[in-house]
């Protein structure tokens, strides 16, 4: 068996032989559209971005630097990005590329109806809106996802997806940036409508979605993801599996924030979090093991990290091929 066929069989939740370390085997490909620019300048929606070098990340929305000054006004002042007048051409060179026997191909797709809804107003004049003026939001959002939809079917037409990664960060440390019901009545329905292209191309749901989004993670899997990432530990992550395991796939959970980011940590921490989290999250598959969130990280900790799931995620399913954790030794490293 190869690494795609085990991440396949881990998402189906179908006796995979080991967990695997991130998306192994996944070959991710960008669209043409410049939805984030990686120096300081507009991005195809006309917002202003700003370039700090050493920062994680590097660029950052300017200040005022947002299009929209009134929302009762955005159709005069949103130009949404045309995905047919775009060059497909060096995306469709890079599929080309890939060996789809031993490789499942992504999509990456950023930026989702919440963020860009709140880049093309500004932060706080979004949130604003959302509340004070809900039937303007709508049709906002309803227009950048027909924009995301189009995009979509565009970028499968050009390369044939197998998967596509998602994003957009629904909630803080604490919880979601809206109130549910005003996440269900305008955000939800409308990632609906995006998770239902998805599905009638066949392709992989893999949303992105940083922050506690407890509150809506049942819509979320009611609407059709397939996976979840980046799994932060500030939702109740072992509660989620028991409720939800064999209908989503968590990818992610290793705590970045107070173990592999940590100032002093240890091998030996390093190596008891991923164990906890194959102990938690990989029973029956559905379990993709990476950290919480992507930043750096010290050589020694991450080599450790590696270790423990290549090592106890191959134990783990040794014998079973259930995901039925048993009691195994930490290996002595670290």
């Amino acid at each position: 068996m190869n690494a795609r066929e085990n991440l396949l069989r881990v998402i189906r939740h179908d006796s995979p032989r080991w967990v695997p370390n991130g998306m192994e085997s996944v070959i991710n490909i960008g669209s043409p559209v410049v939805e984030r620019p990686r120096q300081a300048g507009s991005d195809a929606f006309g917002v202003e971005w700003s370039l700090e070098e050493k920062a994680e990340g590097g660029t950052y929305p300017t200040p005022g630097g947002h299009p929209v000054t009134d929302i009762s006004n955005w159709r005069a002042e949103v130009s949404m990005p045309d995905p047919d007048e775009l060059d497909w051409t060096p995306v469709r060179a890079s599929a080309e590329a890939v060996d789809r026997d031993e490789c499942l191909l992504q999509g990456f797709v950023e930026m989702g109806l919440f963020e860009r809804s709140y880049l093309l107003l500004g932060m706080e004049a979004a949130l604003v809106a959302f509340l004070s003026q809900p039937e303007a939001m709508w049709d906002l959002v309803a227009a950048i996802a027909d924009y995301k939809i189009e995009l979509i079917e565009r970028f499968d037409d050009a390369v044939g997806m197998d998967m596509l990664w998602y994003g957009d960060d629904w909630g803080t440390q604490s919880d979601l940036f809206l109130p549910p019901r005003v996440w269900r009545r305008i955000i939800g329905p409308h990632t609906k409508r995006i998770y239902d292209c998805l599905k009638k191309r066949d392709i992989i749901i893999n949303q992105h979605s940083c922050g506690r989004i407890e509150s809506v993670f049942a819509d979320m899997i009611d609407m059709g993801a397939d996976i979840w990432n980046p799994c932060q530990p500030c939702n109740d992550l072992a509660a989620l599996k028991k409720k939800f395991g064999g209908r989503i796939t968590f990818c992610g959970g290793i705590d970045s924030q107070f173990v592999l980011a940590r100032p002093g940590v240890t091998t030996r921490e390093v190596r008891a979090e991923v164990r906890a989290r194959i102990d938690a999250l990989a029973e029956g598959g559905g379990y993709i093991a990476a950290p919480s969130h992507g930043v750096p990280y010290e050589k020694e900790i991450i080599d450790a990290m590696n270790d423990e799931i290549s090592t106890y995620g191959r134990r783990i399913y040794a014998g079973n091929g259930q995901g039925t954790s048993r009691a195994l030794p930490l290996n002595n490293a670290g």
